[in-house]
């Protein structure tokens, strides 16, 4: 059996985002949404995302949405190197 390797990360994003981006980052969108679950299934890797509820922070007036994001990778033969490339996919660019 593979080693399921785990990233937690906290994200200013929404659900709807996340969906979005995601299908951009693992370049379909064969997966949906269940119970605050994904699972993305590609022969034997499997990528299990685990959603938390949305909530916001508030900086003054500016309120920005925060998802705490679990990450487990199972079947890769270099995880970190898979969520580096996942990482880059939900980078957005400001100025």
């Amino acid at each position: 059996m593979s080693e399921t390797v785990i990233f937690d990360k906290e994200m200013a994003i929404t659900h709807r985002d996340f969906m979005r981006l995601l299908a951009r980052a693992v370049g379909h969108n064969d997966f949906e949404l269940v119970n605050g679950v994904i699972s993305v299934i590609d022969g034997a890797r499997k990528l299990e995302i685990t959603l938390s509820e949305e909530s916001e922070r508030r900086i003054a007036l500016v309120a920005l949405p925060v998802t705490f994001v679990r990450f487990a990778l199972t079947g890769y033969d270099d995880a970190a190197k898979e969520m580096a490339r996942i990482d880059l996919r939900f980078q957005r660019g400001g100025g």
